[in-house]
């Protein structure tokens, strides 16, 4: 790992990455050490890089499959195309709506982890800025990590060895009601996780949740919702947290079973887009060990 410098994000968390291009990590043969930095700290901050579309092709492949959300609206011969998260002409499912576009960027505001609400989630979100705003438009970080190993047992007593349920809707009508009916969030059914996940590389436990939680295994519906609020409030204190404002070209990467994220506001006059890409999980991540049975999920 001799071309890497690292220097801490925060005390608890991350590190910002130095002396190689992001573009060359998966040529030059260190995507290994990469990885290493990734499983040992969750966040990797790279500033100011050279990464164009290709290069982010190249090194979130390198990370697992590619999510595509989309593959079923996608007519033959389409291809994939890098998903952005911008104001500018809306391209996401809610396209020709600006209205219910913008309620659908204002839910990425919630703490979340991606796609915890689809049969695969996602192991890891490759993020870079390409069009930034004067003021505002943050993307923060939350490690569950060290949330966890500093939460009391009492609190931990309370969710350990629980199921909690998730559903793509239930995010959305925290936002909106009429922007949780549309279809693009009632794809997928209720998924079913544990709510410890262990990192198979090193033993390391993270709390999973996300905004997209709604029900604890054997507590009904308020007490779930009470729980669930309570664990979220710990686990983003400032001492876990990061907040990063963006230049073009730097690149957060980050341990979807690990670290919520969120967005923050934005003067929405002005334009802003991220291009973003998730890798879904595998066997090798731990995904198999944290699914539960899918029966008796329904919202």
């Amino acid at each position: 790992m001799t071309q890497f410098q690292t220097k801490p994000l925060t005390p608890s968390f991350g590190v910002e990455v130095s002396g190689i291009a992001l573009k060359d990590v998966v040529s030059s043969g260190h995507f290994g050490d990469l990885r290493a930095l990734f499983e040992e700290h969750s966040a990797l901050l790279f500033r100011r890089q050279d990464f164009d579309d290709a290069a982010h092709m190249e090194l979130a492949l390198a990370f697992g499959p590619i999510e595509d959300r989309k593959a079923d609206e996608r007519k033959k011969g389409e291809v994939f195309e890098i998903p952005k998260v911008t104001n500018v002409a809306s391209d996401s499912s809610l396209k020709g709506d600006d209205g219910m576009h913008k309620l659908h960027l204002e839910s990425n505001f919630l703490w979340h982890s991606d796609s915890t609400f689809m049969p695969t989630p996602a192991l890891t979100n490759i993020l870079t800025a390409r069009v930034v705003t004067t003021e505002g438009g943050a993307t923060e970080l939350a490690s569950t990590r060290a949330a966890w190993a500093a939460m009391p047992q009492d609190l931990k007593s309370r969710i350990q060895d629980r199921g909690i349920w998730h559903h793509y809707s239930v995010s959305r009508a925290k936002i909106s009601p009429e922007l949780a009916k549309h279809p693009m969030f009632h794809k997928w059914p209720a998924t079913h996780w544990k709510s410890v996940w262990t990192n198979p590389v090193n033993g390391q436990e993270s709390l999973y949740i996300a905004s997209h939680a709604y029900k604890v295994d054997g507590l009904s519906d308020a007490e779930s919702v009470a729980l669930l609020d309570e664990l979220m409030e710990f686990c983003t204190q400032p001492a876990f947290t990061y907040s990063h404002s963006w230049d073009v070209g730097d690149v957060l990467i980050w341990d979807q079973r690990a670290v919520l994220h969120r967005g923050t506001p934005w003067p929405y006059e002005q334009p802003r887009t991220l291009s973003s890409i998730c890798c879904s999980m595998t066997d090798s991540d731990g995904v198999t060990d944290m699914r539960l049975s899918s029966d008796g999920g329904e919202l």
